[in-house]
């Protein structure tokens, strides 16, 4: 009777593993509870930390490159310009200018190719959409959640 209850139990255990390998995907629900070091906790069961954590561009911080084209708020403080050396033919430089000061509100445009920095890591209390991987203990942390706490 003991052969025929064991036997019972490893088929539930394999018809249990086949329904879990037939899943693509498990998403879960977080909350970070510390960012430094990164820690959150998961659907309020487990905590996770930096080494089961693999984290998607979303929730890190970055720099990528943009082109952008904008001009600067207006400023109202006296300052100077420089303009570009003036040189002859042989490259000897025949004169140096600057723009008078100058006490009035005016913008500055700022356009081309820019580096920026993304401020995009995860702080506590964010909530976030987790991937885990089959039949693993690591988590993809793909985004948060709505808004930032």
């Amino acid at each position: 009777m003991a052969d025929a209850n064991e036997l019972v139990k490893a088929m539930k255990k394999a018809a249990r593993d086949e329904r879990e390998a037939s899943k693509p995907v498990n998403v879960f629900f977080g909350e970070v509870v510390s960012a430094s070091p990164l820690k959150i906790n998961v659907e309020q069961k487990m905590e996770l930390g930096a080494a089961q954590l693999v984290l998607c561009r979303n929730v890190t911080d970055y720099t990528t490159m943009a082109t952008v084209q904008w001009q600067t708020e207006k400023e109202e403080q006296t300052h100077r310009h420089q303009l570009k050396d003036v040189t002859d033919d042989g490259g000897d430089r025949i004169a140096s200018a600057h723009t008078e000061e100058q006490d009035r509100k005016h913008t500055h445009d700022i356009e081309g190719t820019k580096q920026l920095t993304i401020h995009n890591a995860l702080g506590k209390g964010e909530q976030v959409v987790l991937i885990r991987q089959q039949e693993g203990q690591k988590f993809i942390v793909v985004d948060r959640i709505g808004g930032r706490p």
